[in-house]
């Protein structure tokens, strides 16, 4: 491989030496992974407990990039890996044989009370447009758009995304949590762990909620708790619904995905019941009919934010350290552009869009 931007030279020197060694396999790590071996790199993803197990799995997959909901300066990344998902999805079944249940139907957004139209995008709906589209519907006095916004099954696009990097060799160290760089020279030499350490010349922090307990290279991340239900037995739903209240996620197995909370309680990720209860009774106001659902199963995920709500991608000031984390909510959505993107910067490519809003040393 060719030397980096940050005069990173990838090379091999004995068996348990990698070129590039990731920090965290939610589905940006192994994302990241997955295309940095495409540039035949030698990549080690160490994983403090099960790959895909944290906010990854815990997410509802919805991949939103209206401009109402995106950030202004993550709109272009937002829109990009929108785009790039069919492709990606296609790529990641190819490898692996696992369907992501990547639905194109489109979402049916109610915004919030008393905003105009001012600035929506999507097309208005009326109320037969709704009882046509979604008859299960109540009928709900608000204002009403419809957009053409895809959704993915998070666990089974993280499943996917495992199974296709380990397909092109990816290595993967679990149960371990890496505790501090290990330096050579004021650069990147590797990382350690409670049990071990591993010897790279490159480190990613893709640690997501966890990205800022490395102890000598601290970032502003916290975990925000979502909690969130699945239901089963009720109707059909066709669309996703999203209103201020809650959102209903169909997938295509029959579950409904109803969410989600956002809560700033540290690294607690206890269910409560008494939420849970109120996010099935939105539910219930928004398709009267889930009323006859099964509660399948509840959960809480914890999602990695930062000061500014953006995430934190690029070079660090440490000569062979990156970072690639604080997505927030947008963590499924930007895994692919994410991916491409970290992976240009990494081998010393120019990055096809500017990540300069997202640098670490804004912090």
């Amino acid at each position: 491989m060719s030397a980096s931007a940050e005069g990173c030279v990838f090379y091999n020197v004995r068996v348990n030496t990698w070129d590039v060694i990731i920090v965290g396999g939610g589905i940006i790590g192994i994302s990241l992974a997955r295309e940095l071996r495409k540039h035949d790199a030698k990549v080690l993803v160490v994983e403090r407990g099960e790959p895909g197990h944290e906010a990854s799995s815990a997410a509802a997959g919805m991949l939103v990039d209206a401009a109402e909901e995106t950030l202004p300066a993550l709109q272009p990344l937002a829109t990009a890996s929108a785009k790039m998902y069919p492709e990606f999805a296609r790529e990641l079944q190819d490898e692996s044989g696992i369907d992501v249940d990547l639905r194109d139907d489109g979402t049916i957004v109610f915004p919030h009370r008393g905003e105009t139209d001012s600035g929506q995008t999507g097309e208005r709906l009326d109320s037969s447009d709704l009882a046509r589209l979604e008859p299960e519907l109540a009928d709900i006095e608000l204002p009403a758009f419809f957009l053409k916004e895809r959704s993915v099954d998070p666990r089974a696009l993280t499943r996917t995304t495992l199974k296709a990097a380990k397909h092109r060799g990816v290595d993967f160290a679990t149960g371990t949590t890496v505790t501090d760089l290990l330096l050579s020279d004021g650069r990147v030499a590797g990382v350690s762990t409670a049990k071990s350490h591993y010897n790279a010349p490159v480190v990613v922090n893709c640690a997501g909620a966890w990205a800022g307990a490395i102890s000598s290279h601290r970032f502003p991340t916290r975990p925000l708790k979502g909690q969130m239900l699945a239901v089963v037995g009720g109707p059909k739903l066709r669309y996703v619904v999203r209103t201020p209240d809650a959102y209903l996620v169909p997938r295509t197995d029959g579950r409904i995905l109803i969410g989600s909370t956002v809560e700033d309680v540290g690294y607690d990720k206890r269910v409560d019941a008494s939420t849970i209860q109120r996010l099935y009774r939105a539910a219930i106001r928004l398709v009267p009919v889930l009323a006859q659902a099964r509660v399948l199963e509840d959960w809480a995920g914890l999602r990695p934010g930062t000061p500014d709500g953006l995430p934190i991608l690029g070079a660090t000031g440490t000569p062979g350290y990156f970072v690639a984390a604080g997505h927030f909510r947008d963590g499924i959505l930007l895994t692919p552009v994410t991916a491409h993107l970290m992976a240009q910067v990494i081998t010393g490519a120019t990055p096809d869009y500017d990540i300069s809003s997202f640098c670490p040393s804004r912090f």
